[in-house]
């Protein structure tokens, strides 16, 4: 009762900024712990805090479905579902590089970032039941609700997922979740890049429980410099130890200890690992590449991460560089962001989510117009337009 009175009041005082805003036209910055401060185009306007928007509204473990306050802070969440034996399956980003920065619901909604399950568990988007706004009005909107299949016609629910805040301020989610699996287990194999993705691409053809993939090219091992895939399998006991067997047994390979492998994967999540650590060059970004998962090997200068089974692809290149990585991307069917911007633009890339479709950038403009008419919230977050 406490928390549900502190968020009436928090969504109350929240309301009526918003509508002071609108009415003068004041740009506000949405933002809740800060986690993804680096994320999307430069931060505008005044700070609207989120994290009054806190506390567990209603949680049914025997429905699996939690709605929650979006200023809560996903650690708490996933502790309360890690005591009932459930979980995010699509594993959100922290991003807790700084002990001052801490990521909430809301944020994990409006980023629609996932972790390293995402090919395998889906995204943030397939995991929201329904969600509490407030527009650019100050008015009070509900969409969705707490089951599957609860919309008729433009499901905005979801489609505020990855949003970045620029349609309207999230106050409450509705999350469906899962029960953790009973088994997991965490191969290690010894190939380069190409041989990787024959061998997840043929996995992935069979009836096997692969949850997350990560390739990378690893400086630190005391043998030295070598090519390392890790395979995440997750579900039913029998069906992992079968996995595992079939799999060592077709390619040479080592089975993980548990709690390391969990630590390695919490770090590869959060982007910890040490290809993540930022280069010297000043000049050098982290692109985001996102290609089928059957796309070949790249032919790029620069070292990559794989992860999503070849479906994501990190590197590290300069920020002229981005005019090659978007064609070699878009030869794929796939395409290249910056998702975190060089020393020397330290303001963001501008334009990383610039589409050059006319179509899909008119309807994204006609979305903003009817949801935040006044233009107020996180004005070019996320496209330069608006």
């Amino acid at each position: 009762m406490q928390v549900m009175q502190s968020m009436d009041t928090a969504l109350k005082d929240t309301t009526d900024r918003i509508r002071a805003a609108s009415a003068d036209g004041t740009p506000l910055r949405i933002r809740g712990g800060g986690s993804k401060d680096f994320y999307g185009n430069r931060l505008h306007g005044e700070l609207l805090d989120t994290r009054g928007l806190s506390g567990v509204i209603s949680y049914e473990p025997t429905e699996l479905v939690v709605t929650v306050g979006a200023g809560t802070p996903l650690a708490e969440l996933e502790t309360l579902l890690a005591e009932r034996g459930q979980c995010l399956p699509f594993e959100p980003p922290h991003f807790s590089w700084s002990g001052s920065t801490t990521a909430t619901v809301g944020g994990m909604v409006a980023a629609g970032l996932s972790g390293p399950a995402r090919a395998s568990a889906g995204a943030v988007r397939e995991y929201v039941l329904g969600l509490h706004m407030v527009n650019g009005l100050g008015q009070e909107l509900v969409f969705g609700g707490q089951v599957m299949k609860n919309v008729a016609g433009y499901d905005v629910s979801r489609m505020m997922v990855g949003s970045m805040g620029t349609l309207g301020l999230i106050t409450e989610v509705s999350l469906k979740v899962l029960p953790v699996a009973p088994l997991e287990a965490t191969l290690v194999f010894p190939l380069d890049q190409t041989r990787a993705l024959e061998c997840l691409h043929r996995w992935g053809g069979q009836p096997l429980p692969l949850n997350a993939s990560c390739w990378v090219h690893d400086d630190t091992a005391s043998a030295g410099p070598q090519d390392l895939l890790f395979v995440r399998l997750r579900g039913a006991v029998a069906a992992v130890e079968a996995a595992c067997k079939k799999m060592l047994t077709e390619q040479p390979g080592l089975r993980m200890d548990n709690a390391q492998a969990q630590a390695d994967w919490t770090l590869c999540r959060n982007q910890q690992l040490p290809f993540f650590k930022r280069p010297a060059d000043a000049n050098m970004a982290l692109w985001r590449l996102s290609l089928p998962q059957t796309a070949p090997v790249l032919d790029l200068p620069w070292a990559q991460l794989v992860e999503w089974h070849g479906g994501l692809r990190w590197l590290w290149a300069p920020v002229e560089a981005g005019p090659q990585l978007q064609a070699a991307a878009g030869a794929q069917d796939g395409n290249a962001t910056t998702f975190v911007a060089s020393y020397a633009d330290s303001t963001r890339a501008r334009g990383q989510f610039g589409t050059q479709n006319p179509v899909q950038m008119a309807i994204q403009q006609r979305l903003k117009h009817s949801l935040d008419p006044k233009a107020i919230f996180n004005p070019q977050r996320l496209f330069d337009s608006f």
